[in-house]
């Protein structure tokens, strides 16, 4: 068993079903006290404050946001981008990953088994403006091939994990 799993593993184990509650119910509403997230998972706020802060403190919790909708602010086409790199070594993967990660646009970021080895996800408002996305990517690090794919409807998206429930031991 790898050590990332190992330890991915022994931390699940180490949530209990209050744990889980307490995440379930921050992952539908970050804002609420959290007198409000005690009383939800049957715990007074102490207590309660105490389990968010080793969930925080453990790095289970990342951080806490708002949820912006894109095409209220401008933003209304989402574009899944393929790419081919011929170089995969340590010292190209790492300028590849420092030059997408400084671009704004993209919002996701993943490195790909199978036929491609990335793909991003980048929110442009229009097509002009993913025009000058494509020119900055390509311009900035050779590539074998990128293919754009553009998303005519969001038909699901959700920001929270399926918290499984605890097995039983």
């Amino acid at each position: 068993m790898s050590e990332i799993h190992a330890l991915s593993s022994a931390t699940a184990r180490r949530l209990d079903a209050i744990d889980r509650k307490i995440l379930r119910v921050l992952q539908e509403d970050a804002s609420l006290s959290v007198a409000e997230i005690g009383e939800r998972v049957g715990l007074s706020s102490t207590p309660c404050w105490k389990r968010v802060q080793r969930l925080e403190n453990e790095g289970i919790i990342t951080g806490k946001v708002a949820l912006v909708d894109q095409n209220k602010i401008g933003l209304g086409l989402s574009v899944f981008v393929s790419v081919e790199s011929s170089d995969h070594s340590d010292t190209w993967l790492r300028k590849f990953a420092s030059v997408v990660s400084a671009m704004p646009e993209v919002i996701e970021f993943y490195r790909m088994a199978g036929d491609v080895d990335y793909v991003l996800r980048v929110v442009v408002a229009d097509m002009h403006s993913y025009d000058l996305f494509y020119k900055k990517l390509i311009g900035a690090i050779a590539l074998k091939n990128v293919t754009s794919r553009f998303a005519m409807e969001k038909i699901k998206s959700v920001t929270a994990l399926p918290v499984p429930a605890l097995e039983p031991s």
